[in-house]
């Protein structure tokens, strides 16, 4: 793995710092965390839905 490139104290350096950087995309935004809950819920309440309809329809394949 690559060192990180250090710069002078001095120099200004383009978008910030790296260790600014590293810390902004460390920081996890709380409408983003219930975004993503919200998602695997509605993504598990569609499958069980799917399993349910499959499982409703399997009686009706029998009687044919």
């Amino acid at each position: 793995m690559a060192r990180e490139p250090e710069y002078p104290k001095d120099a200004p350096v383009e978008g910030g710092a790296p260790q600014q950087a590293a810390a902004s995309a460390k920081a996890v935004d709380p409408a983003r965390k219930l975004n993503f809950k919200t998602g695997v819920a509605v993504g598990i309440g569609s499958a069980a839905i799917v399993a349910a309809l499959l499982y409703a329809n399997k009686s009706r394949k029998k009687d044919r």
